[in-house]
């Protein structure tokens, strides 16, 4: 694991605005979706963490069953391409094909929006409200192994909570997954 400085951006403070391509060949700006989407939740991925694919039916879950209340899920991949070549754009596309996603899938090739955003591992969420601040920032639940073993749905629970307008907790959590893959 190489370690790199990273802003982190804190629960309250402005997510960094973005501008990335998407599997989908369309360039896709984080201001555009807090235009249209009551809250935007920002999941770090990859193609080849065994965390991510763990949590790939419940994350396009909590997209169908949060979609229609004006949320959407933006998967973002940070890792090293050429460290790592399953996480190039064309990896990313056949991943997104083969599991069926149900979401955007963006590409970060140069790490300057993993970076600002302070993300660690994979996956970590980043529940962002329609004014572009960091509500909930963490883990998606707290057993990736096992779905039937979930105590606490952080994400699931975050997203509800700021969409009736009440206060999230906990606001934050440690993220649980695979370290990013920072370039040299």
């Amino acid at each position: 694991m190489n370690q790199v400085e990273t802003n982190n951006t804190p629960v309250g403070s402005y997510a960094p605005d973005f501008e990335l391509p998407g599997i989908d060949e369309q360039v896709h700006h984080l201001s555009r979706y807090l235009n249209k989407f009551r809250a935007v939740g920002v999941i770090s991925m990859s193609n080849h963490c065994p965390y991510v694919k763990l949590y790939l039916d419940r994350l396009k879950k909590i997209q169908l069953e949060f979609y229609k209340q004006g949320f959407t899920i933006i998967g973002l991949n940070g890792n090293d391409a050429t460290l790592l070549p399953t996480e190039d754009f064309e990896s990313m596309k056949a991943f997104a094909k083969v599991n069926e996603l149900n979401f955007p899938y963006l590409w970060d090739s140069t790490q300057d929006v993993t970076r600002s955003f302070g993300i660690s591992k994979t996956p970590m969420a980043f529940l962002i409200d329609t004014e572009g601040v960091v509500r909930y920032k963490g883990m998606i639940d707290d057993h990736p192994y096992n779905q039937s073993d979930v105590k606490g749905n952080y994400l699931t629970k975050a997203i509800a909570s700021l969409i009736k307008g009440q206060e999230i907790y906990p606001k934050e959590t440690e993220p649980t997954g695979t370290y990013v893959i920072w370039r040299n």
